[in-house]
């Protein structure tokens, strides 16, 4: 059995919020394996859903770009040492110039990315630039371009979380401002609420069988007959969905509403079909 340190009973409670020895008991069964012993503690209804370990400490900026046509997109981070330089507009401009070269070729990997140019300087020497002129290690951390249809982007507090959000229209064109207007609104939504998947269709399937077992544990703990267990589990993972799945989450600037009524009322509005078909979030240091 591995051996339980007081640091790992920390980073579980950290992660759960449960108890000292909740946490150490749970850890002794899952036989020093964190995420199991998060599920244990979930299942016995000591902690909600897992959040991430290890958060990192990593400073920099992430960026956002949509292009002019409104079609496509780019998300990045770039990392630095210092909250103060991430915070800088020198470095930021370095982060917005390297995202245009992403877009600009459609360059969703790191190492390709470095190797484009704009103008006659290619990305790498761009970042060497950076390093020269703000005085710290910077390091381009991720990219990830989104195409097709419509995009819409937000930037959370200066540059900590950056998102985009994928649409497909019908009778209404990427560019119009109302339409702007909505998808920023549920850019923003993804940023503050973090779901896990545009729609239920989009939770990946080992995602949804994993939240059904422990939802199946934890009625089981119940001890009503099984048909009540089901109905309950069931329940659970509806509940899942609501609270996961971005078109049925409450709206955040609306909680009267879910995102996919809202999203239906400003496609009535514009005389056309919206359809939310994809996002990517980004949080600093992730």
């Amino acid at each position: 059995m591995a051996a339980i340190t007081a640091a790992m009973v920390k980073e579980l409670r950290e992660i759960t919020g449960a108890g000292m020895m909740e946490c150490k008991k749970a850890l002794n069964e899952a036989d020093g394996n964190m995420e199991a012993a998060v599920d244990v503690l979930r299942t016995r209804g000591l902690a909600a859903a897992a959040k991430k370990a290890g958060r990192a400490t990593n400073e920099g900026t992430v960026a956002a770009l949509v292009a002019e046509d409104g079609t496509a997109g780019v998300v990045l981070e770039l990392n630095c040492e210092t909250d103060f330089v991430g915070m800088n507009e020198k470095f930021k401009a370095y982060a917005d110039r390297i995202a245009g070269v992403a877009l600009a070729n459609s360059c969703s990997d790191v190492e390709a990315l470095k190797e484009l140019k704009d103008g006659d300087e290619v990305v790498a020497d761009i970042i060497t630039d950076a390093v020269h002129v703000l005085g710290e290690n910077t390091n381009l951390a991720r990219v990830q371009v989104l195409a097709g249809g419509a995009v819409c982007s937000y930037i959370h507090m200066g540059g900590k979380i950056g998102v985009l959000v994928g649409f497909e229209l019908e009778g209404i064109e990427p560019t119009n401002a109302d339409f702007v207007a909505y998808g920023r609104n549920v850019a923003m939504q993804v940023a503050a609420i973090s779901p896990v998947a545009a729609n239920r269709d989009a939770v990946p399937a080992d995602v949804v069988e994993h939240e059904r077992a422990i939802y199946i544990a934890q009625a089981a703990e119940s001890g009503k007959p099984e048909a009540i267990q089901q109905k309950m589990a069931e329940g659970r993972l509806e509940k899942f969905y609501k609270e996961n799945c971005l078109t049925e989450q409450d709206y955040v600037k609306n909680p009267e509403q879910t995102i996919a009524q809202y999203t239906a009322e400003v496609a009535k509005q514009l005389g056309g079909s919206i359809k939310v078909v994809d996002f990517v979030r980004f949080a600093l240091g992730e």
